[in-house]
């Protein structure tokens, strides 16, 4: 299942659904276009507290799945903590898919 949320992430990217990196994240989360926030599972302490509290807050879903690199890879970028999904069709396929 992993693969296919990867090759998921990746056409999210190209169609410009998603944002990455935590300041960009953040911002989604707070201005409430992002949909579903994936954290890496390496992500420090802090930053896992940071999008839990805002999320929780936000009433916006999180996950923890793959390790910073894995996610910057499947986006075409270098190491990222986290990404935020924009679009609501992409959240729900990717958000099924990791609970599998």
């Amino acid at each position: 299942m992993s693969k296919k949320v990867y090759s998921l992430l990746g056409l999210c990217q190209r169609a410009a659904m998603l944002s990455s990196g935590e300041f960009m994240t953040e911002k989604a989360v707070k201005n409430k276009t992002a949909k579903l926030v994936i954290i890496a599972t390496d992500s420090s302490k802090n930053t896992k507290k940071l999008f839990s509290n805002i999320c929780l807050t936000n009433n916006i879903k999180l996950i923890e799945f793959g390790t910073k690199e894995e996610l910057g890879k499947s986006i075409g970028k270098d190491i990222r903590a986290s990404i935020g999904i924009l679009d609501e069709g992409f959240a729900k396929t990717i958000f099924e898919n990791t609970r599998n």
